[in-house]
């Protein structure tokens, strides 16, 4: 990806970043967003919003991106923002503003409530929430360091960037806040039509949307091209990288790992491995993943109060192996092992496979019960044309997979049960296939 650099405009950033200047300081803003930050930190200011207090911002579905103001805004008043996210359940929310325990909740619609809030906490500007893939999501406090150190490690970018997604989820918001940090022009969406890629561009995406990205330019050959795709929220299978490089064979698939927690820890170009980028340090410790970077988290909120990250390395508890030479493999979050006939089954290891299968829009892979096995490992396919060939499937999982891993119910479906970010909501497959209401259908008999 040579020539893409590009440095940061208007205004040098300190040589200690000592984190009290705003993430995105007010010059590198393009001129439309500068005033609709002023007029949003205008409006914040009437609200009482104070240096230290926590601020949820509430925002349409239909808008969701005009919170972006709202957020720098709250920031240049010292103040943390969580991003509600307009999927999550009833249940979900109020556990999420349970911890958050936040002083103020304003909707970008003129909505707007304060509460007590309880102590404020200083040196923050976002409090990103998990995923809440596996559960309910829990909330974080990070502070503006933080992210500009993987702003800069990540690089810079060939403009304009896509950011085709909801900015509650910290992959899209990174993304955008990335570009506003280089200088790029920024273009922000709900969701990714492919008529809005940017030719000679950048686009952030997940790895269910470069699927979709790839089946249309399949089926619609030309169109936009972007220089660089950035690709993160899940493995991307060999499968798709090598469609990548076929369809899209001038631009760079720059695929990169990291968690809420710990932010950018690990990247790769095309065909090469994962590698750590400069300043996280990892080691394994009985198959798990331990991080120790300068990007992680302050720490995790419960009840309003903020709960120090413990110094040095921390887990999110994914299994991982490292290589000899500092190349990293990751097989996926504990907490989605399968025990199966007394073998341990990391789904992601088993989902990473089947994704590579020609049809296979996105997999989830779960464990459901089974008189003799305990659990049985099952795959839940999603093909939004025509159903994935059987016999590919299992050929696949024999040629990647030894006997235990390999799935023996098989499941397809339209459309899997996604999260505001693009994922799967993993949490939500595996409840829907325990009490039978998942809307799919067999792809086979049981092996």
């Amino acid at each position: 990806m040579s020539g893409t650099g590009i440095d940061s405009p208007g205004v040098d950033p300190p040589d200690h970043d000592d984190g009290s200047a705003p993430v995105v300081p007010a010059p590198w803003l393009p001129r439309g967003l500068a005033d609709a930050v002023a007029v949003a930190g205008e409006r914040l200011a009437r609200l009482g919003v104070r240096a230290g207090e926590r601020v949820v911002l509430d925002t349409p579905t239909r808008a969701r991106w005009a919170v972006l103001p709202h957020l720098l805004a709250a920031d240049r008043l010292g103040a943390a923002s969580l991003l509600a996210d307009t999927g999550w359940t009833v249940r979900e929310r109020a556990a999420v503003l349970a911890d958050a325990a936040p002083h103020h909740v304003v909707g970008t619609d003129g909505r707007a409530a304060t509460a007590e809030g309880g102590p404020r906490t200083p040196g923050l500007f976002l409090l990103p929430t998990t995923s809440g893939s596996t559960g309910v999501p829990s909330v974080l406090g990070r502070d503006r360091r933080s992210w500009r150190i993987g702003f800069d490690l990540l690089g810079g970018l060939p403009g304009p960037v896509l950011v085709p997604g909801p900015p509650s989820s910290t992959l899209y918001l990174f993304g955008a806040l990335h570009a506003l940090h280089h200088g790029l022009g920024l273009v922000t969406r709900g969701r990714l039509d492919p008529t809005d890629l940017p030719d000679g561009g950048s686009v952030h995406l997940v790895p269910a949307q470069l699927s979709a990205l790839l089946d249309e330019r399949e089926r619609r050959p030309g169109g936009p091209v972007p220089r660089v795709v950035v690709c993160g929220g899940a493995h991307v299978a060999p499968g798709v990288r090598e469609r990548c490089a076929r369809l899209l064979p001038t631009t760079t698939l720059l695929e990169y790992y990291g968690s809420a927690e710990h932010s950018l820890i690990a990247t790769r170009r095309d065909d090469g491995p994962l590698r750590p980028v400069e300043g996280v340090r990892l080691a394994v410790h009985d198959g798990v993943l331990w991080v120790d970077s300068p990007q992680s988290v302050r720490g995790r909120f419960t009840r309003g109060v903020l709960e120090p990250a413990a110094p040095g390395p921390t887990t999110v508890g994914d299994r991982a192996e490292l290589t000899a030479d500092g190349g990293l493999t990751v097989l996926g979050r504990a907490a989605t092992t399968i025990s199966s006939g007394g073998t341990l089954v990391a789904a992601e290891e088993v989902e990473q496979v089947l994704r590579g299968v020609p049809g296979v829009d996105d997999v989830v892979v779960a464990g459901t019960p089974h008189a003799s096995l305990g659990m049985v490992v099952t795959a839940v396919v999603e093909a939004r044309d025509d159903v994935p060939d059987r016999r590919a499937l299992r050929a696949a999982a024999r040629t990647a997979l030894s006997p235990a891993k390999r799935p023996r119910r098989w499941l397809v479906t339209r459309a899997l049960p996604r999260l505001g970010s693009g994922k799967p909501a993993r949490a939500a497959v595996d409840a829907a296939l325990h009490d039978g209401s998942l809307d799919a259908v067999p792809l086979g008999d049981p092996e």
